[in-house]
């Protein structure tokens, strides 16, 4: 639960949040439309399509992550939060673990990459089963995926916005926030905590879509 700090500074969500400024929401690093991208393909396996877009957002949002991991500290980040809320890491007994971001977040990536590398949960031979469990995987996952996303976000932004990687990271959400939607592989309740960012960068590309606001010119383009 959220608490006013002790020091007497605002909690989070009364101070300004940098990265809802539409100066930075409405920079991308595409045109696409990602909702194109995200729905299943004919004749393609569910499982494959999930296998296949879980290994490259976890690719992707741990690349992130590693373009301000030297800003993310057990100093600087003493507990795995973004905005009001504090994550906690389960280990393999269920034992509740209070931890640093930092410490959290290598937890995430390597548990995470355990599993996608693991042939019996992400097989890439032809002819091997998905375990039945796959679902339940890919949901868990994808809570931790987003976790990573809401600390950069919170925690982060200015030092991204500084790299100038804030229309890099707005993308990857955008596509990342569209697929778990598309196949409802997280709870809202779970995402609620950033639902006025993607309120926003999802308004940003209705207003771009109708011409509102000058389309393509507004965008940073990939070279």
């Amino acid at each position: 639960k959220s608490k006013a700090k002790p020091n007497g500074k605002k909690p989070a969500s009364e101070e300004k949040k940098l990265y809802l400024e539409p100066e930075y929401t409405r920079v991308r690093v595409t045109d696409f439309e990602f909702k194109q991208l995200v729905s299943l393909p004919q004749e393609i396996d569910l499982n494959e399509w999930m296998a296949s877009n879980i290994t490259t957002f976890f690719n992707h949002i741990n690349l992130q992550y590693s373009t301000i991991s030297e800003f993310c500290t057990g100093e600087t980040c003493q507990t795995m939060a973004a905005c009001n809320t504090q994550y906690y890491w389960y280990d393999e007994r269920g034992k509740k673990i209070k931890c640093t971001a930092p410490q959290y977040i290598d937890f995430v990536m390597s548990s995470v990459q355990k599993l996608v590398t693991d042939e019996d949960i992400f097989p890439t031979k032809y002819g091997r089963e998905f375990p039945s469990s796959f679902d339940s995987l890919v949901k868990k996952i994808c809570r931790y995926l987003f976790h990573v996303v809401a600390h950069i976000y919170s925690a982060h932004f200015k030092e991204i916005v500084a790299m100038e990687l804030h229309g890099h990271l707005n993308t990857l959400f955008i596509h990342f926030l569209l697929f778990v939607r598309e196949f409802n592989l997280l709870d809202t309740k779970e995402t609620a905590i950033l639902d006025d960012l993607s309120e926003m960068l999802f308004s940003e590309d209705s207003r771009e879509a109708a011409g509102a606001t000058g389309g393509a010119q507004n965008h940073v383009k990939e070279r």
